[in-house]
């Protein structure tokens, strides 16, 4: 399976996304950490564009053929993206479930960007201000959607495993 977790910075998602890999042994791959790496080789600098997404579409096609349940973290704000991921689950002959994170607590959303620190990873926290600018479009099937302005990762990660196995 291929599960695709959604969301703008600071929604939660890479908590949940964490904890769903090490709870079902599931490859984690972390568009972020992708993007960082091919920056840190200062081959393409800043400006990394798709190729983050390229890299990890191609590491979750290799890992679903191997037989194993792949969860990809990313922010996933385009259709263009969306549709990738449902090309390699069909290439791959599996099924996707997209999982949509959001924090509709708008306040607590603002201190989660403002308050996070650097990951072991090296990334740079977001501002709030680039997570209000971030392009996001609207999905045209509504993906299953997680609003961690309601509920605690503990309870997200409940209703995701209760949804994967029904």
């Amino acid at each position: 399976m291929l599960i695709v977790f959604s969301g703008l910075p600071g929604t939660g998602k890479t908590t949940i996304a964490k904890e769903l890999a090490a709870k079902t042994g599931a490859v984690y791959l972390r568009i972020d950490t992708i993007e960082q790496a091919i920056r840190n080789c200062a081959v393409l600098a800043q400006d990394v564009g798709s190729s983050g997404y390229r890299v990890a579409n191609e590491l979750a096609l290799s890992n679903l053929r191997l037989g194993h349940t792949v969860i990809v973290d990313c922010v996933n704000p385009v259709s263009e993206s969306r549709i990738a991921w449902s090309e390699i689950a069909v290439k791959a002959g599996i099924e996707l479930f997209n999982i949509q994170v959001i924090c509709s607590d708008k306040n607590e959303h603002q201190q989660r960007v403002e308050t996070r620190k650097s990951d072991i990873a090296g990334l740079i926290p977001p501002t709030w201000q680039s997570v209000l600018d971030h392009e996001y479009e609207a999905w045209e099937e509504a993906p299953f959607c997680i609003d961690t302005g309601l509920v605690s990762p503990a309870q997200a990660l409940s209703m995701i495993t209760d949804r994967l196995l029904s």
